[in-house]
This record gives structure tokens, C-alpha cells and sequence, in this order.
């Protein structure tokens, strides 16, 4: 049963987190991250509690596994930089990638993952995905007016952030 629920979850809401991953992650390349959440849904389905909503628990998820995919590239920039070895990061700066994104998205982008990680994850869910307050609020583990106050200010953050890229 539990499969069936997770597929069907999967369906519902795969383009979602996707499209959420790229936006936390800075990369387009993340169809192993949406492989990941949905590996640990599985995994973790007897935590699920059947009246709290999927959608939600199912970005909680997606927003781990972006945050160990930064931890992840971090460690690795720490550690070409302590063996000498310069260290590009091809995803973010390859031809490919320029030219998927036109200019005004490449800005926003680049705004965005550059926020403090509660501004980024705030606008992302709040901003992009359109999540309510409350979805939000699950998300994030936060109370509604800390999503409210923490959102009102990463959108002024953004708009500095914008103006100083563009």
C-alpha cells in the first residue's frame, strides 16, 4: 500500500520538487536529488502521519536534500582548494547552463542562491512555489509569523541582491 501511495505521490508532485531543487540547489542537474527524496520517502513512510499533508512532508524532504547537496559541494570546494587542485564548478558557470537560463533568470538565480539559507528557502517555497503560510510553516518547522516576518524580509534582501547582479 504504502508503494502505491509513494507513487502516486510521486506523480503528483515530482515537477514540483524538481523545479524546487534547481532553484535551492543553483543547478539544473538534480534528477538524482528528486530520486533521493522520493528514496527517502520510502524509506521513511512509517513517519509520515496521515493527516498532515504529503505535499508538505515531501519538500521537508526535498529541503534536506538539497541542504546535504550544498554541504556536499562545499566540502568538496574545501577540499580541491586544500589539494591544490584548482576546482571549477562546471555546473554553475558551463555554456549549456548560460544558455538555458536568459539573463533575467540567470540574475534571479544567482539572487537567490545567494540569500542566507532561512531568506532562500522562505522565497523559493513561499515566492515560487506558492505555498500558503501554513504549508510553509510545516515545511520549514516554523510558526506562521516567522514564515510572514522571514519572507517579508528576503524579499527586500532579494531586491538588493537583484539590483547589485544586475
Amino acid at each position: 500500500m504504502s508503494g502505491n501511495k509513494i507513487s502516486d505521490w510521486f506523480y503528483q508532485y515530482n515537477k514540483d520538487i524538481y523545479h524546487f531543487l534547481i532553484y535551492y540547489t543553483g543547478s539544473p542537474d538534480i534528477e538524482d536529488l528528486v530520486q533521493e527524496v522520493f528514496y527517502r520517502a520510502i524509506k521513511g513512510i512509517d513517519r509520515f502521519q496521515e493527516h498532515s499533508s504529503p505535499k508538505t512532508w515531501l519538500f521537508g524532504i526535498a529541503r534536506n536534500v538539497g541542504i546535504d547537496e550544498i554541504r556536499k559541494k562545499k566540502r568538496t570546494k574545501i577540499w580541491m582548494s586544500l589539494t591544490g587542485r584548482e576546482f571549477e564548478d562546471r555546473l554553475e558557470n558551463s555554456p549549456e547552463r548560460i544558455l538555458q537560463l536568459n539573463e533575467q533568470n540567470h540574475i534571479l538565480y544567482e539572487a537567490i542562491h545567494s540569500l542566507k539559507r532561512d531568506y532562500r528557502d522562505v522565497i523559493i517555497l513561499r515566492g515560487i512555489k506558492e505555498f500558503t503560510v501554513s504549508e510553509t510553516a510545516n515545511v520549514l518547522n516554523w510558526n506562521e509569523n516567522k514564515v510572514r516576518v522571514t519572507y517579508h524580509r528576503a524579499l527586500k534582501a532579494l531586491q538588493k541582491k537583484k539590483e547589485g547582479l544586475g
